[in-house]
């Protein structure tokens, strides 16, 4: 069943990887940049995604990596990006396993309890919702903002391709 997970969380990743790599072409002016109803600015918006990140896959794993206990906020895309694909990684275990969808969970120092499935679908959402805050960012600076839907994702990783429409 987790196996059916997979292509959902790969595609999370490439997503924030995207948008890493589009960044990458930023201003600093740029970076600190932000929208009315976003996050923050773009950096404190890709922080947050990728610290959120690590945070679920570490209330239903256990294991939470180094820089997320820490609390290490970084400004260096090149770093953001290696905790991506840590987080990427630390996904693909956690999904090789079983996990039970209903396991209770208690988070936020004991005063939330919800369970597995519900945190798998709040990671799914909330890198979602962030990075297209980012996208809005970038549009508004003129900038083209990558296109991160699972379509392209697909075309991107070899899952889909186009079939010709001549017989």
């Amino acid at each position: 069943m987790n196996e059916l997970l997979l292509d959902a969380f790969r595609h999370n990743s490439w997503a924030t990887k995207e948008l890493l790599a589009t960044c990458r072409n930023l201003t600093p002016e740029q970076l600190h940049s932000e929208a009315n109803g976003s996050f923050g600015d773009i950096l404190d918006t890709l922080n947050h995604i990728i610290v959120s990140d690590a945070r679920y896959q570490g209330h239903i794993s256990g294991y939470y990596p180094e820089w997320l206990t820490t609390r290490k906020i970084s400004n260096d895309l090149d770093e953001l990006y290696a905790r991506t694909e840590q987080n990427e990684q630390l996904w693909e275990k956690l999904l090789s396993q079983p996990i039970d969808p209903n396991r209770e969970l208690i988070l936020d120092n004991g005063t939330y309890r919800t369970y597995a499935g519900i945190v798998i679908a709040q990671a799914l959402h909330h890198g979602t919702l962030h990075r297209e805050q980012v996208c809005a960012i970038l549009t508004h600076l003129g900038i083209k903002a990558p296109d991160l839907q699972a379509w392209t994702f697909a075309d991107a990783s070899g899952r889909g391709v186009m079939i010709s429409s001549e017989k």
